[in-house]
């Protein structure tokens, strides 16, 4: 079955993980900006990132047939510092007619602190005045529900902001409802330790059905593994789900979400209509 990983963070992953991912059917994936494993120092070091995010990813991509695209920000971690935070959102916008980039993201909180929270708001005010998808990365553990609430109450404060063009990420059993019932759109992150594993991912889709949500391996600098969208699609349908059901959820949802982009391009109709074609001939 073919499927799209809407967030992994392949400038973490080395050659070889494109190889796998490829060999198990990743047709696409989405890379959001995010923190180094070190905090920079100036824009000119987000700049280079940017760069690397829309010119360098996509072509290593493309060497294995795999459609690369990206989101833009200072990521949460780094936002205590507003002075920079400040400096490279009002520099992002050199990169927004990139075609492979889909929007903001990921923003959101990670502490939960007032100065993330100011810069948040400052990130969404650059999405609503570019008309941009927002992507949201919501707090770790213990800081979750709360950072979640935060978070969905500043976007419902900017009546700017329509939730079907926001995708709130990292998800878990006591978020989840939260983001779907304020009409968001919401992606489980499969981690083997933390966030969700496979199995967790499942009873939550047999809990909440597979409207407006999906999942991804964020595969970043920690413990994570590039495969675990290929994971769940093993564990559905070990609990007997459709192969329509699972497809829904690891290749039309997120293409639906990408859709929305002012930059998007639509793949030709006869390679998705071949996509399709091999998905069935492999049931």
């Amino acid at each position: 079955m073919n499927y799209i990983d809407p967030h992994i963070h392949m400038i973490s992953r080395v050659t070889d993980d494109y190889h796998r991912m490829a060999l198990s059917g990743c047709a696409a994936i989405s890379e959001p900006a995010f923190w180094a494993g070190f905090d920079r120092g100036s824009v000119d070091g987000f700049r280079d990132y940017f760069h690397h995010l829309t010119e360098v990813e996509p072509k290593r991509a493309a060497l294995f047939g795999i459609r690369h695209y990206s989101w833009l920000c200072i990521n949460a971690k780094e936002a205590e510092n507003v002075e920079l935070s400040r400096g490279v959102i009002q520099m992002i916008p050199e990169f927004l007619n990139k075609p492979n980039v889909l929007g903001i993201g990921e923003i959101g909180l990670n502490k939960n602190t007032k100065n993330e929270a100011i810069i948040f708001q400052e990130h969404v005010d650059l999405a609503m005045k570019t008309n941009e998808l927002i992507l949201i990365h919501t707090p770790h553990l213990e800081d979750k529900y709360k950072g979640t609430r935060m978070i969905i109450d500043m976007l419902k404060n900017d009546k700017r902001v329509n939730p079907e063009r926001v995708l709130i990420d990292h998800v878990e059993e006591h978020t989840v409802r939260h983001a779907l019932d304020n009409g968001f759109w919401c992606a489980m992150t499969l981690y083997p330790t933390t966030k969700c594993t496979p199995q967790r991912a499942a009873d939550i889709i047999e809990m909440v059905g597979t409207e407006r949500i999906m999942a991804n391996s964020a595969g970043d600098w920690g413990k994570s593994d590039p495969l675990a969208v290929p994971e769940l699609i093993l564990e559905l349908r070990r609990r007997g789900h459709p192969e329509s059901v699972i497809r829904k959820l690891v290749f039309e949802n997120p293409l639906s979400f990408w859709r929305m982009s002012n930059r998007w391009q639509e793949w030709p109709v006869e390679e998705v209509a071949a996509k399709k074609k091999k998905d069935k001939a492999r049931v």
